[in-house]
């Protein structure tokens, strides 16, 4: 079922609930009997999952004011801001000998 609204030029907007692509393009107004006109709107997302809502959180905050990423220093084990890249030690890949390496 999907939430349809209409709007009556004399009681106001109503909604109503009918099958999906069912919604005929006016309707009698319930409460005076006029016609009302269908009234497209944007979908209710008031209702989202809370992990989409945090992710939309920092999404937005992110606009503003991005995170600073920066690399690990060297006391916890990765490279130093402005050490020169060295060869990485990870296995060669035998499917991919062609490929540049990182």
């Amino acid at each position: 079922m999907a939430i349809y609204e209409y709007l009556c030029p004399e009681c106001g907007p109503f909604d109503v609930f009918l099958p999906m692509g069912t919604a005929p393009q006016a309707r009698n107004c319930a409460a005076c009997g006029g016609t009302a006109r269908r009234r497209y709107s944007g979908p209710n997302l008031s209702r989202v999952h809370p992990a989409l809502a945090a992710g939309l959180a920092v999404e937005e905050r992110s606009r503003e004011a991005p995170e600073v990423v920066r690399r690990p220093d060297a006391r916890s084990g990765g490279a130093r801001e402005g050490a020169p890249r060295t060869a990485s030690k990870r296995p060669a890949r035998p499917p991919h000998p062609g490929l540049p390496r990182p």
